[in-house]
């Protein structure tokens, strides 16, 4: 049995019977975890002869009727569905950045039946959160998430010992630090001797100095500077 067969047998014992009851036409979990592969294929990003960088996270555009049917279930699929993806991955030597996520929108012109699927890569983030961020303070931000910049700077990089840990196959272990100045009014970035060096408003540096709006390209992954008022 091949690799869709083996799913769609999985996501029937998931969901019980209610998509065998499913009206002629209505999509089916099995077809979104097909599409969803294919999405994989057309999105990879060779980063070596035998790895490749794809997508992560994905929204899956249904019609009035299928969003109705298939979205109390979405919990239950997305936990096949992503089971299947990361054995479809291992198979094709493909590489997530950060964790696989499936979104659900109703699209009204749609009709039943028919579905669009747009994904992104996104790596995943470890150190700092939103909650810490000090009003008035510089921040970065990676992904939609604050990370509040302290006295002693930090390590942005892959590996375990940098302060802010990113996901990213693109970023060396210690890839870049970002420094403070003891008045705070001035932020500077080093790149520490990585592989891909780094990007800054658009030019690449070895080190610069970073204002409210810098955006800073590392790997795959942008990260933006919010400064306070006036800096």
């Amino acid at each position: 049995m091949g690799l869709f067969g083996k799913a769609e047998k999985k996501l029937e014992g998931a969901v019980g019977g209610v998509f065998a009851r499913a009206f002629k036409g209505d999509v089916q979990p099995v077809e979104i975890t097909n599409r969803l592969c294919k999405e994989l294929d057309a999105e990879a990003q060779v980063l070596s002869r035998d790895k490749s960088l794809v997508p992560n996270e994905f929204l899956i555009e249904l019609s009035k009727h299928d969003y109705a049917r298939l979205f109390p279930f979405s919990k239950t699929m997305n936990a096949e569905i992503s089971a299947e993806l990361k054995d479809y991955a291992a198979e094709h030597a493909y590489l997530f950045n950060g964790p696989i996520l499936i979104a659900y929108e109703e699209r009204p012109d749609l009709p039943i039946g028919r579905f669009e699927v747009s994904s992104a890569t996104v790596a995943a983030v470890d150190g700092g959160s939103e909650a810490r961020v000090r009003t008035g303070g510089w921040v970065l931000e990676v992904n939609g998430v604050r990370h509040p910049l302290t006295a002693a700077g930090l390590v942005i990089g892959r590996g375990s010992e940098a302060d802010l840990r990113i996901n990213d196959p693109g970023i060396s272990r210690s890839h870049a630090q970002i420094t403070l100045s003891p008045d705070q009014g001035t932020v500077m970035i080093k790149d520490l001797g990585s592989t891909n060096g780094i990007i800054v408003d658009g030019q690449k540096v070895a080190q610069a100095e970073l204002t409210n709006g810098s955006r800073i390209d590392l790997g795959k992954t942008q990260v933006l500077v919010q400064g306070p008022a006036g800096r």
